[in-house]
């Protein structure tokens, strides 16, 4: 391999290796739609790197996942619809025309009025191709980050409470809701009562600003971690969780608990 070469264009050479005469079977063979679910998990473990705080995690993952657009690229380009450049430029592009007050004369006073001028900038590039309010957001989002988006989107045009005490409210009627349903016994009900209540849920937490989607994936993770502690403990007392009294098990979570609290301070 030259070594004159960047380390970017060294990258695509491998590429075109890989995928020609020669190459990988495997990296031949995929497409835009097999690639789907690896530029996914990619992403994920991005995400769980920065959670492990690890430089040296991330690093290794964010090379992961840069290599999905570059895969991309290689095949587009294969079949005469774009290339990596094409790619990178099309990005410049949109920088440059969406911060037009540092790359040009337009002055705003804080990030709210970016964000404000940013989405007016998206409306008129896509012109007509976007009537609605809501258009522009991806089909398979995760459900309480799509739920976000929809409900920031449509704060945007005045579709909103005043107050986070309104929203407050709605979560607890919409909980109501959801008792009567669950009283009725009709699953179909209790569904739409639980979205509802969901729906809610996530539009108080970003008239609180907090991301709905990290709250629950930290929640998550501290759950596994508690989880693990317990399995842990009986382990070591040569005890298994099935044959464990849940009172046993409570006190042992209580104790995972406080090693957090402890470890935290």
């Amino acid at each position: 391999m030259n070594r004159n070469h960047s380390d970017f264009d060294q990258l695509l050479t491998i590429m075109r290796k890989l995928r020609g005469p020669g190459g990988c079977p495997w990296d031949a063979e995929q497409t835009h739609e097999s690639l789907t679910r690896y530029l996914l998990e990619e992403t994920y473990e991005v995400i769980e790197a920065i959670d492990d705080k690890s430089p040296q995690h991330l690093k290794e993952e964010l090379g992961d996942l840069l290599l999905q657009p570059v895969f991309h690229a290689a095949i587009a380009e294969e079949k005469g619809d774009f290339t990596i450049n094409d790619v990178i430029s099309t990005l410049c592009e949109k920088l440059i025309r969406r911060h037009p007050h540092v790359f040009g004369d337009l002055e705003i006073k804080d990030s709210q009025a970016q964000i404000e001028n940013w989405e007016r900038i998206k409306k008129e590039e896509k012109g007509a191709e976007r009537p609605s309010a809501l258009s522009g957001i991806p089909n398979h989002l995760p459900a309480l980050l799509k739920a976000h988006k929809i409900s920031e989107k449509a704060s945007r045009v005045g579709f909103d409470w005043e107050h986070s005490d309104q929203v407050f409210a709605k979560v607890m009627e919409e909980l109501h809701e959801f008792e009567e349903a669950w009283a009725g016994g009709d699953p179909q009900r209790m569904e739409d009562e639980l979205g509802d209540l969901l729906f809610s849920i996530v539009n108080l937490g970003r008239f609180l600003a907090l991301d709905p989607e990290e709250a629950l994936r930290k929640t998550i993770n501290r759950f596994q971690k508690r989880f693990s502690y317990v399995e842990e403990a009986l382990h070591g007392q040569g005890k298994q969780m099935q044959n464990t009294s849940l009172e046993e098990m409570d006190r042992l979570w209580e104790q995972a608990k406080k090693e957090e609290q402890r470890a935290d301070s």
